[in-house]
């Protein structure tokens, strides 16, 4: 339900061929699944369960790897190649950034 909520409200007010609500969505996933896998690591109790129930339930159903990979072979059958090198490159690289950034937010 978030992630179909953010989709809806940001292709309301943003309609250009690079997909900004399942990008947007996904990288704050991978914030969030940095945020709670530091603080995993510091807390017992989020070791068990908390950390599956948020990581894996939570973090798992709001992300879509599926739409992503959807979304860029569309981009690529509408041969907007930059677009979608750009959303694979942005992606990749500041979902990473981002997950280590709240790794080290809730350290």
């Amino acid at each position: 339900m978030a992630r179909y909520a953010v989709a809806y409200f940001l292709n309301k007010v943003y309609s250009q061929p690079f997909p900004l609500a399942t990008f947007i969505i996904n990288i704050t996933g991978c914030f969030l699944i940095g945020l709670l896998l530091g603080f995993t690591q510091k807390n017992a109790w989020m070791q068990d369960y908390g950390s599956l129930l948020l990581a894996t339930g939570f973090c798992g159903g709001f992300t879509t790897f599926s739409t992503f990979a959807f979304e860029n072979i569309l981009l690529m059958q509408k041969e907007q190649f930059l677009y979608a090198v750009l959303y694979m490159f942005l992606s990749l690289i500041i979902g990473l950034l981002l997950c280590r950034l709240g790794m080290f937010m809730a350290q």
